[in-house]
């Protein structure tokens, strides 16, 4: 007895609720085993990996490629009757179906719907080229002839073009900041810290403890030990808006910028506010390994509270960034650079210091809360601890 089964989208992180298709590695009319990888699909978190969850014969492809799902949408359907081939499928097809859909002007084979896309063809321009093939269809040809005429009107432009077609992540990445960035009113405030004690500190630990823990000893990590004691005393910065409730969370997940080649993931180091900072050093480490092998899973990059993003890496000593929703707030740190101080005796003095900045959904807080909480944590970074 034959069964059709549906592939729908999974929910793939608590906070995730849509997806991209990147790829189907399996055409209509294949044989797909029990797990087998079926399609890959793009959120603006990370890409994953949606398995067959049943062996059988894809039957019906029902989500394209760059298309957007949201989680519970109908993907796919595979059948398990006789574990048909290609070859007998069509066999079976009815000719009233056929004959009917190759004399339909208006029907698109695949290789010519793939090779206006990477033209850069719409469907509307499509349409509008005047076919040669049976019942007036449009043939490779007529779309080949069609491109040679549009490039040749366009060359002279175009050879100072460069198109770029944004991949699922980053179109994912787009619609999550633009989301951010009209929904949530962000306000910025940027205060210079004295970082001077923690650089000596790293410079004199940082051999001993990378053979004991394994992991960096950074100026990440110190950065993240206050932020989360300035948190646990101002723990509005630590929440979500939901409509027109505030939504405060008893742990603290800091979400980890880190820049890849595709774009910029954010994995999540959670519960950090019970973690030493060995543990937090290593966590960043971990997770950052990870992000650049490709290596992260669904978990390890949701729920995050609050994230910190260092683009002084790049030697950028100020820099205003986008808050990731549904997160009210986001760190960046600057690069560093030595400064001369003056003293109360008028001497002088050359001190390591680091621009933060603080963006915040002004819906949640206002700037004086948000003064306040740079001031704490510019004293929890000034007066630290060390290890």
């Amino acid at each position: 007895m034959s069964e059709e089964i549906k592939v729908l989208l999974p929910k793939l992180g608590e906070s995730i609720h849509s997806a991209i298709i990147v790829q189907w590695f399996k055409k209509v009319g294949e044989v797909v085993q029990l797990d087998e990888p079926l399609l890959e699909v793009s959120t603006d978190k990370i890409n994953s990996e949606i398995p067959s969850p049943i062996a059988g014969v894809l039957q019906e492809i029902c989500a394209e490629v760059d298309q957007e799902v949201q989680v519970g949408d109908l993907l796919a359907i595979i059948s398990t009757e006789g574990m048909q081939t290609k070859k007998n499928l069509e066999k079976n097809t009815p000719s009233s179906i056929s004959i009917r859909v190759e004399q339909d002007p208006d029907f698109f084979s695949p290789a010519l719907l793939r090779l206006a896309r990477e033209n850069n063809l719409n469907l509307e321009e499509l349409q509008k080229i005047i076919g040669t093939g049976s019942g007036g269809r449009i043939t490779k040809r007529d779309l080949e002839l069609y491109l040679e005429k549009r490039t040749e009107k366009e060359e002279s432009s175009l050879q100072s073009i460069e198109r770029l077609q944004m991949t699922g992540m980053r179109k994912a990445i787009a619609d999550n900041m633009v989301r951010s960035f009209y929904e949530a009113p962000h306000a910025t405030l940027i205060t210079e810290i004295d970082i001077t004690d923690v650089m000596q500190c790293i410079q004199k630990e940082k051999q001993n403890f990378l053979e004991k823990y394994q992991a960096k000893l950074t100026l990440t990590s110190f950065i993240a030990r206050a932020l989360v004691k300035a948190l646990q005393e101002f723990p509005l910065l630590n929440s979500s808006l939901d409509k027109d409730t505030i939504l405060m969370k008893k742990f603290i997940n800091l979400g980890i910028a880190v820049s890849i080649e595709q774009g910029l993931l954010v994995p999540v180091l959670k519960r950090a506010q019970e973690l030493s900072l060995p543990k937090i050093a290593q966590g960043i480490s971990d997770l950052s390994h990870k992000a650049r092998k490709g290596k992260l899973a669904p978990n390890d990059v949701t729920e995050g509270t609050i994230t910190i993003t260092n683009f002084g890496m790049s030697g950028v000593q100020i820099g205003i960034p986008i808050i990731r929703y549904p997160e009210v707030a986001i760190i960046g740190v600057g690069a560093s650079y030595r400064k001369v101080i003056p003293r109360e005796d008028d001497s002088l003095t050359i001190r390591n210091m680091v621009n933060l900045s603080l963006t915040f959904d002004h819906r949640v807080l206002d700037g004086m809360y948000g003064c306040a909480f740079l001031k704490t944590l510019k004293g929890h970074l000034e007066t630290d601890e060390g290890l």
